[in-house]
């Protein structure tokens, strides 16, 4: 179970740097749940494929340079954490960066829930 878990959110995870928002939401179930971490302390939660999926749209187009890095990850069940390093280039060419983890819940080995937290 750890090792499909860690292989689907691989697969999630490259989709989102190809900024492939179709492939994302193939990996998340219908009723899938996402948590970003904005605005502090608990951030905007999304439930369901067209919120979310509205929610990634947006986020690409407001944020067209953004790259995560994945710098560890690891699977319990049907759970699987992942730490990550979110690069971005803002308007006037400034870089920035923040590091945070996600902690993903697996069913019917789609991502059923998606909870991002971050550093700052």
């Amino acid at each position: 179970m750890e090792h499909e878990a860690m292989a689907l959110v691989r697969a999630f995870s490259d989709a989102l740097n190809a900024r492939d928002v179709d492939g994302m939401m193939r990996c998340m179930t219908h009723d899938c749940i996402f948590e970003n971490t904005y605005p502090a302390p608990d951030g905007t939660r999304y439930v369901g494929q067209a919120d979310v999926r509205a929610f990634w749209q947006d986020f690409f187009h407001s944020a067209p340079s953004a790259r995560f890095e994945t710098q560890e990850m690891f699977a319990a069940n049907n759970r699987c954490v992942m730490l990550w390093k979110y690069e971005w280039t803002d308007k006037q060419g400034a870089q920035g960066y923040v590091r945070g983890v996600d902690v993903y819940r697996i069913e019917n080995d789609l991502i059923a829930e998606k909870l991002a937290y971050v550093k700052g």
